[in-house]
């Protein structure tokens, strides 16, 4: 059984009564052959005003079998049953009246109420759909909440925003357009609706306490999405962390947090914390190409280029245009290339995001273990003065902003054939000057020099 909103059942608990009603407008309609038939409708009618159910019902059954091809006598016997809470039995009699009659409009509403109340959604769209009138509120209200039961979304949008310029003071439309969008993610238009809701009844329960929930989190939305503008980032994941507290219940809302949240964690050169997000998100969105930008970007981070290049690949059957993706891929490929022979921050041991501090601190601590003159092996001391070269070469491109940025790029800046010309020589003036005119203590010239036996 579907559940139904209060709308919906404050209307169906209308039913009987609305029956009665339209029962009595049909008062002098030609009946059926014969007066025994008009006769029982006339008594049945009578009873069923009284609230005589049962004998009410019996006299309809006679007028039924009096004259089988009487929609009125179908329909009366349908009320009847509705009235006594039978809303099954009077489904046969309303399709019954229906065939008999196509263009009753009344039964037509009847049956789709209680097609909707069984959970048979699209029988219920149909009746709908064959009897709103486009000037007609009730109808539209009550097509919308079909549509919301079908998981139409946008249909119901369109017909409650119908409804709500239909009547001037209608704040139960503006209500449930808020909730809609709401639970589609859509904040600042929920915002929007249930604002309107308020200027028309600002002592509105459910528009009010609707507001202050949209509106905290409206504003939480906006401030964290205003930190990553000012690349604020781990103050961002804070606040979306906070939205997902805000509101647990709407997956749209945890899913574009996490979302956000991966992407400043890949900003914030947090790769494998950013992997871990982005790839819950990519779980119930895999195709998502903001997301797979990210973990590409997170995986080059935690030097997973293989993995990168897939994300990046993918992205790109989904936007063949993007340039950042193009050129991702192409950085993804360079680095990939460059992992498999020399790496300027596995030679210094330090991470790819390391501060300059780092990387001087770290090739200090290298350049004293490896120094040739601490060897006095011939096989050492060569074997050592190969690695004092590379960690040399190694601080001299990663404390340069401009070879570094180079490095990251997946080109290396001492490497002949990336810089079209030249050779290694050329950078250190031959390995041993490579050596023996810097001090690995500082940043400038050895003010003195190495002597080697």
């Amino acid at each position: 059984m579907v559940s139904l909103s209060p709308l919906a059942r404050r209307v169906l608990s209308y039913v009987p009564f609305v029956l009665v009603l339209v029962d009595l407008r049909y008062e002098g309609v030609s009946c059926g052959k014969g007066g025994s038939v008009e006769s029982h409708l006339e008594m049945g009618k009578k009873l069923l005003a009284a609230g005589q159910l049962a004998d009410a019902l019996s006299h309809f059954h006679s007028a039924v079998e009096g004259d089988p091809k009487n929609y009125m006598a179908f329909y009366r016997r349908a009320t009847v049953y509705f009235a006594m809470g039978k809303s099954k039995s009077a489904l046969p009699d309303l399709s019954k009246v229906i065939e008999l009659k196509p263009d009753f409009t009344s039964a037509r509403i009847q049956r789709g109420n209680l097609l909707l109340k069984q959970g048979r959604l699209e029988d219920a769209e149909s009746d709908f759909k064959k009897v709103t009138c486009i000037w007609d509120v009730e109808s539209r209200e009550l097509r919308a909440e079909c549509f919301i039961q079908l998981g139409e979304m946008g249909k119901a949008i369109s017909d409650l925003k119908a409804a709500s310029k239909l009547r001037n003071d209608n704040t139960q439309a503006f209500y449930k357009l808020s909730t809609i969008y709401y639970n589609l993610g859509d904040h600042e238009m929920s915002l929007n609706e249930v604002r309107e809701c308020l200027k028309l009844d600002p002592d509105h329960k459910q528009c009010f306490s609707h507001y202050k929930q949209v509106k905290k989190l409206n504003k939480q939305i906006l401030s964290a999405e205003e930190l990553i503008q000012q690349q604020r980032y781990g103050e961002a994941v804070s606040k979306y962390e906070s939205v997902m507290k805000t509101e647990p219940n709407v997956l749209q809302y945890r899913l574009t947090a996490k979302e956000r949240i991966c992407h400043c964690l890949s900003k914030d050169q947090q790769g494998a914390k950013g992997i871990s997000v982005c790839s819950e998100v990519l779980k119930s969105d895999p195709h998502n190409v903001k997301v797979l930008k990210d973990r590409a970007e997170a995986y080059l981070q935690d030097e997973q280029y293989e993995e990168a290049i897939k994300d990046f690949e993918t992205a790109k059957e989904h936007s063949e245009n993007d340039r950042q993706i193009k050129e991702g891929l192409e950085r993804a490929q360079r680095l990939l290339k460059q992992s498999q022979r020399r790496d300027y921050y596995k030679i210094l041991g330090v991470k790819r995001n390391a501060q300059k501090k780092e990387i001087i601190k770290a090739y200090r601590k290298l350049a004293q273990q490896w120094h040739p003159d601490n060897f006095q092996d011939p096989e050492d001391k060569k074997r050592a003065e190969k690695k004092f070269i590379d960690i040399a070469q190694a601080k001299e491109v990663l404390t340069d902003p401009e070879k570094r940025s180079k490095f990251d790029q997946g080109e290396d800046p001492l490497d002949p054939e990336s810089q079209h010309g030249g050779g290694h020589h050329n950078h250190f003036h031959g390995a041993w000057e490579s050596f023996q005119g810097y001090n690995p203590f500082g940043s400038g010239p050895f003010n003195f020099k190495f002597n080697f036996n």
